[in-house]
Order: C-alpha cells, then structure tokens, then sequence
C-alpha cells in the first residue's frame, strides 16, 4: 500500500492508496505534526512506500525522517526523486509549487486538456494547461480563511471569525456580513476569471475545482465542471506508479543490453 502526503500550509493531507485506488483519506494540520499524531492515523496499517509533495520545507524534513525511521525507507519527494512528467512553460519553472504541477498533471490524466484547475486552500491557485498540455501558468490569491483573517487583522472593530457558509446574500450583521462578503465574492471571483482564462486557452477547457474549501464553495460558483477533492493526492499516486513502471523498464532494457 502506498500513503501519498500533500504537505500544505494549513493542512497535512494524507492518502493510503491499495491498487491505485484510495482506501483511507485523513487530514493533519500542518501546525500540529508530530509522529505520534502520525502512527494514530496509521495504526493497523501496512504501508510499503511512501511520496511526499511540499509546499513546507521544514515539515517535510521531518516528515521524512520519520517515514524513514518508521518504514525503514526513505519516501519520494516530488521535485527531488520524481519529477512531474508535464512540459513547464513557466518563465522560471523552479518557482511553481511542486503541488500545483501534480494538479496540472493530475487533471490532464484524469480529465484531459485545455484545462484550468482551481484549488481552494491556504491559497486560491488556478493552474492552466493547453490543449497541447503543456503547463502555462497561473494566478495565486489569498485564501478564503486568510481574507477574512486579514479583514480582522487589518481593522479595528471586524472580529475573528471561522469561514463558514454564510446564512443570506445581504448580511445582516457583520460576521454574515463578512461570510457573505468572501463566499459570494470568491465565487464571482472564479467565475469572472475562469472566463477571461477561457478566452484565452479555449471555450472548451474544463473547470476543475479542488482544495480543502472546495466542499463550501462549490454551491456558489457556476463554472467548476469537476470536483475533485482527491485530485492531488490522486496525481501523486498516479505519478509514483508511473515512475515504478519506468524505472522498471529502465532496468530491463540495461539487463538486455548487458
């Protein structure tokens, strides 16, 4: 069995895959890591290997090592042992979360091309790939819980709140106020983009969307096609099993040409 990790700024998301199908999926905030916490998640479980995708370099480190000391092997990290198999046309492709291009990747395998793929996490990534499926770049904005964390940072009398699914359209007092300001903003904020992306790769691109807070927002827009909210967590196995098979064939073609 193969446990694939998406290390995020909020979230450790984790998925135990038997057959290249996910049997167990669980979440670890990313604050609150340790290996204990870890071998509860997996307790009963035989894992033979292991990938990790990062976007928190320190936590990685220690993720590592821990899946080292506990599997007696050391994981593949995406970037440093496996590279996602997608053509870069970033300017300077080293600068692309490693976790934006196994959703490029993913969702090209899974759902094809032109695509644009929206992941709603500590960020709001939108990930676009052409119809030659190639990877083109992107947009990156706060975060859906960032915003309204900024909203009572940065002013004197808005309070802290939770996102949450805000009760009415026209908030009635300030956290509906607030809730409905970010929600239905976000929401009109990926329908206007996904258009103007449209236009430029194709009325025909599919909508992905993804992320921790895809399950909120989704009601709210109107041009997600898809929801996937495994879609890195899948790409990451279908990376690794890939990667296998080719490493695989590698050793073939070397043991008959020997």
């Amino acid at each position: 069995m193969l446990l694939a990790i998406d290390i995020g700024n909020t979230n450790i998301s984790l998925g135990i895959f038997q057959c290249n199908r996910i049997i167990k999926r669980f979440n670890i905030p990313t604050k609150d890591y340790n290996l204990e916490n870890l071998k509860k998640k997996l307790v009963m479980t035989d894992i033979d290997d292991a990938v990790i995708c990062s976007v928190v370099p320190n936590t990685c480190k220690i993720l590592e090592n821990d899946l080292k000391s506990s599997l007696g092997r050391r994981p593949y990290i995406i970037g440093k042992d496996i590279k996602v198999p997608i053509r870069n046309l970033y300017q300077k492709p080293g600068q692309v979360g490693q976790d934006r291009l196994v959703n490029a990747y993913a969702g090209v395998m899974f759902y094809g091309a032109p695509l644009i793929v929206v992941d709603f996490g500590t960020a709001v990534t939108f990930d676009v790939v052409s119809k030659n499926k190639a990877y083109l770049g992107g947009m990156i904005l706060p975060g859906l819980q960032i915003s309204l964390d900024a909203l009572a940072e940065r002013t004197a009398l808005l309070p802290k709140i939770k996102l949450n699914k805000p009760r009415e359209f026209i908030g009635r007092d300030t956290q509906d106020s607030m809730l409905s300001g970010i929600v239905y903003g976000f929401a009109a904020l990926t329908d206007e983009l996904t258009k103007k992306i449209k236009n430029k790769i194709g009325k025909n691109a599919l909508v992905i969307g993804t992320g921790g807070n895809i399950s909120l927002i989704k009601t709210y827009c109107k041009t997600l096609d898809k929801i996937d909210k495994d879609l890195t967590l899948k790409g990451l196995s279908f990376i690794y099993r890939n990667f296998l098979d080719s490493a695989a064939h590698c050793r073939r073609i070397k043991e008959n040409f020997h």
